[in-house]
């Protein structure tokens, strides 16, 4: 049997449904907030868990009651970064979640940790 879909029919899928990223953005490629690095620490605004807020949004700010980063969001949902990236922005810009104290320069021992970490991959 061949895997193509057959004329006038929808093809069948063995796994979930798989919405496209520009649906969770609205085709936005661009964040409205600028600046936020893989690594940028979130943290969810105390009000946020009892926000309107609905599927990937709500699931950001459960996710950010403890400080997470970027990267952390993206992995955690399955989802490309690029569209974490803009999800986060709309959620910094309507005050459910704030970027967290980030330093200038990293220390020494956090980038050894991170190299263990990565050697450990």
């Amino acid at each position: 049997m061949s895997d193509e879909p057959r004329a006038g029919r929808p093809p069948v899928f063995d796994e979930d449904p798989v919405v496209r990223p520009f649906m969770l953005t609205g085709g936005r490629t661009q964040p409205v907030h600028d600046g936020l690095r893989i690594e940028t620490q979130l943290r969810a605004a105390p009000a946020a868990l009892s926000a309107p807020l609905r599927f990937e949004s709500r699931r950001i700010v459960e996710l950010c009651q403890r400080s997470q980063s970027l990267a952390d969001l993206s992995a955690a949902l399955s989802a490309p970064l690029g569209v974490v990236r803009v999800i986060v922005g709309d959620l910094i810009t309507d005050g459910y979640l704030r970027i967290e104290e980030q330093p200038d320069e990293f220390s020494v021992g956090l980038i050894e940790r991170i190299r263990d970490r990565v050697r450990a991959l």
